[in-house]
């Protein structure tokens, strides 16, 4: 794992990817970065909005496309982002990504 401290006002898209050529070049996946102040909005575009899904969502979900829970994608409860959101076993997650051709790309995961 590397870590980076960042003297840079804003990071922007163009400093995360020198940062993600270093690691493929030393064969790395995971980092933190400690940043003095904020990302750019293109920098922030790296990471898609997780949103957690009450109850009644998750049912109405299910419902809707007529699936079962142990139809979603899943995300271990010990992953990063499950981490950052406090999100607990059974809890699901709704991600949205922005798509070039549809606009934005909704997933779901269930926290296992």
């Amino acid at each position: 794992m590397f870590i980076f401290f960042l003297d840079e006002e804003k990071v922007g898209i163009k400093e995360i990817r020198k940062l993600q050529q270093q690691m493929e070049q030393k064969n790395v996946f995971k980092a933190i970065m400690v940043m003095k102040n904020t990302m750019t909005s293109q920098g922030k575009q790296l990471v898609p909005e997780h949103v957690l899904m009450k109850p009644e969502e998750q049912t109405e979900l299910l419902n809707k496309y007529k699936m079962k829970e142990r139809d979603l994608m899943r995300i271990q409860a010990e992953d990063p982002v499950a981490r950052y959101y406090g999100l607990k076993r059974g809890e699901v997650i709704k991600i949205i990504r922005k798509s070039e051709t549809a606009g934005r790309y909704i997933t779901y995961r269930l926290v296992v």
